[in-house]
């Protein structure tokens, strides 16, 4: 790798959202100047805000922003910047660009071009860990010309290089595209019949996310855990492995909880583990910050990818092992030194991923307006606690007022808990997530309180497959729900609701809240959660299903009320169409309906709606078509994934409304099942 001369001036990220600002907080630091880039989507993000200088992509898709090559290094010519940091995702792992940059004069922060090309492909990485004699699983390639049909006419090959026989076809299998990460390309096949149609879809997927289509087969092992390791080189032959990373608790193949060290990785593995690493890297001459990432069963050690870019999981390990990665990225590429060997580890961190998604809508992606977003006790944001002390971390890319778009990742943060013990850790990242307020969007927040506080979880005893084993990939099962928090917070936000009526009143407005000529009629207030009926008399609060329930003191924006002789503290926020109520209990979000509801549009029965904005990439009937139940009719893209709308039962196709490339909205009927009668 050629050094640069001169150190960096000016630095334009390459991407987006928390990973841009994560850049930009370290390069305030050494007094660094920044530029960023923006889609049109993200003309108003908080990453274009922060940085000194910030250009125009134009567009909205990634295609047309954040993966042009072309517009990137424009962008970075125009601003006047003298290197560029790719961030994760997008570009990344593209080697194109990492050629692209130093071409172009520019100082590329990150590995050489060829280490990319080699290990950012998936592929070529695991065929050089076979030559390292780094174990691999057997896998199969399926290329950017290789078809579904040609895949149907191969299967037997395809199940015998998967296990060395083609008898019985064993599964499950999974599909995985080479380029790329985060759970993008990526599908489980559990019959054989369904590859063909798996290895499409995930090629369609990758290529919308990452501008490659390339995907390959391999067995899924599953019961193992996901471990990975943090390297780090310098362009002078030190390499620094720093620790391994627990990623186990995923969702779809998501990371959604990570951590180091491991809870249960003996010395002697975490020394396979570091030193396959470090072999790894120097094996292609590494240069800059990666993660080698291995499938670990009992003593069974399975190489699975290396990413030859910083990770969303990294802050864990700059917690524990008191290092700025994003800085050494900088200083690598200005030609600096490592130390000979990495800092020791202390204490134990633990990161949360936060997104916008619906559990009771199969985790759909949502957008719209995040109107609060506020966690508390936050003692750093985008850095380690300065001085090495623990506390608690955040990363956003999002901030009060923001707007969650259809086109991007819809994580809105990560929550880092740095601890001297992995229990007092766990327990500080629990409540500050139960205590966040979170207001607009629909978030994946219960589901991470309820994995840092299983018992499982508490144990150590984590695997990739924890959510299915325990029950936690769905919206709260009966036994998980808590229908006695919903109606006391309903409770809340009505008298809440009245308290705000009387303050907004012209006339009358020293009548106490809920006054009534007839005092006999209760007030009402009706949410599709609940629905409150009660009075307020001489005696004080009478409520309807609340026996013991006092009010002590109610505003419009906080209502505190006694329970059994414990005192609760409710703070109510309004907004078009939701209310939201958090306590210490928990938070609620309620739906208000109006006393006179309007007139809404009825949709035909067998009506198929788009379940969020996007694009339709594939129309598979025909009007007359007779379909069964579970056939995919179209599918959708929206926010980098796709999204399949399936016929409810057997039918005939009456009605497609829309073609492939076409734009609809949340609620667009797309199609009409006739069931069968």
């Amino acid at each position: 790798m050629t050094m640069p001369v001169s150190p960096i001036r000016r630095l334009l990220v390459a991407n987006r959202g928390e990973i841009a600002r994560r850049v930009f907080r370290t390069c305030r630091d050494l007094g660094i100047e920044t530029v960023a880039v923006f889609s049109d989507a993200d003309a108003d993000a908080p990453h274009v805000a922060e940085a000194d200088h910030a250009v125009r992509l134009g567009g909205v898709r990634p295609a047309d922003t954040y993966l042009s090559v072309e517009k990137i290094i424009e962008a970075a010519r125009a601003s006047g910047a003298d290197a560029v940091h790719p961030g994760y995702g997008f570009l990344s792992e593209n080697a194109a660009f990492a050629r692209a940059v130093p071409e172009a004069g520019l100082t590329w922060v990150g590995p050489p071009a060829g280490a990319v090309a080699a290990m950012g492909s998936k592929i070529e990485a695991k065929a050089l860990m076979a030559g390292a004699g780094v174990p691999v699983l057997p896998g199969f390639v399926a290329g950017p010309g290789y078809s579904a049909d040609d895949l149907e006419g191969d299967l037997d090959a395809v199940f015998t290089r998967m296990s060395g026989t083609a008898s019985g076809r064993a599964v499950p299998l999974l599909v995985k595209a080479s380029a790329g990460g985060g759970g993008r390309g990526m599908r489980v096949v559990r019959l054989t019949d369904d590859l063909p149609e798996a290895v499409e879809s995930a090629r369609r997927e990758a290529a919308s996310a990452f501008g490659d289509g390339t995907v390959f087969v391999e067995p899924l092992l599953e019961g193992a855990r996901h471990i990975e390791v943090q390297i780090l080189a310098d362009g002078h032959g030190t390499v620094w492995a720093l620790g391994e990373r627990e990623c186990s608790i995923q969702r779809r193949h998501q990371k959604v909880v990570e951590e180091t060290p491991s809870p249960a990785i003996s010395p002697a593995m975490r020394a396979r583990l570091l030193d396959a690493a470090v072999t790894a890297a120097r094996a292609i001459g590494y240069v800059g910050a990666g993660t080698v990432e291995f499938l670990v069963r009992d003593e069974t050690v399975a190489f699975l990818e290396m990413n030859t870019r910083l990770q969303v999981e990294h802050p864990v390990t700059e917690c524990v092992h008191g290092v700025d990665l994003v800085e050494w990225q900088l200083r690598i590429a200005e030609g600096a030194r490592l130390p000979a060997s990495p800092p020791g580890p202390s204490g134990h961190a633990v990161e949360v991923r936060l997104y916008a998604e619906d559990p009771a809508r199969d985790w759909l992606p949502q957008s719209g307006v995040l109107h609060r977003f506020e966690v508390p006790g936050v003692d750093s944001r985008f850095a380690p606690v300065p001085g090495g002390r623990h506390g608690l971390r955040l990363d956003s890319g999002v901030e009060d007022g923001s707007e969650i778009g259809v086109h991007y990742d819809p994580m809105l943060a990560k929550v880092v808990s740095y601890g001297a013990s992995r229990p007092d850790a766990v327990r500080r990242l629990a409540a500050a997530l139960a205590g966040a307020r979170i207001h607009g969007l629909v978030t994946n927040r219960d589901l991470l309180v309820e994995v840092l506080r299983h018992p499982a979880f508490l144990a150590g005893d984590t695997h990739t497959g924890f959510l299915e084993e325990h029950g936690l990939t769905g919206p709260p099962a009966p036994g998980r729900e808590r229908p006695e928090l919903v109606r006391l917070s309903a409770l809340a936000a009505a008298l809440a609701g009245a308290a705000a009526n009387r303050a907004a009143a012209t006339v009358q407005a020293g009548l106490p809240s809920g006054w009534r000529n007839v005092v006999s009629q209760p007030q009402r207030a009706a949410f599709a959660e609940a629905e409150i009926s009660y009075r307020i008399t001489r005696d004080g609060l009478r409520a309807e299903g609340f026996p013991d329930t006092v009010l002590v003191g109610a505003t419009p924006s906080l209502v505190v009320l006694e329970t059994s002789g414990v005192r609760h503290r409710f703070a109510v926020a309004r907004y078009d169409g939701v209310t939201h109520v958090d306590s210490p209990l928990g938070s609620v979000r309620l739906t208000p309906l109006a006393r006179l509801p309007e007139p809404v549009e009825h949709v035909l029965p067998g009506s198929l709606v788009a379940p969020m904005p996007g694009t339709v990439l594939r129309v598979d009937v025909k009007t007359g078509e007779t379909v069964g139940a579970g056939q995919v009719v179209v599918v959708l893209e929206a926010m980098k994934m796709e999204h399949r709308i399936a016929a409810p039962a057997p039918g005939t196709v009456a009605a497609v409304n829309v073609t492939p490339g076409r734009q609809v909205e949340a609620g667009a009927v797309l199609a009409v099942i006739e069931e069968q009668t």
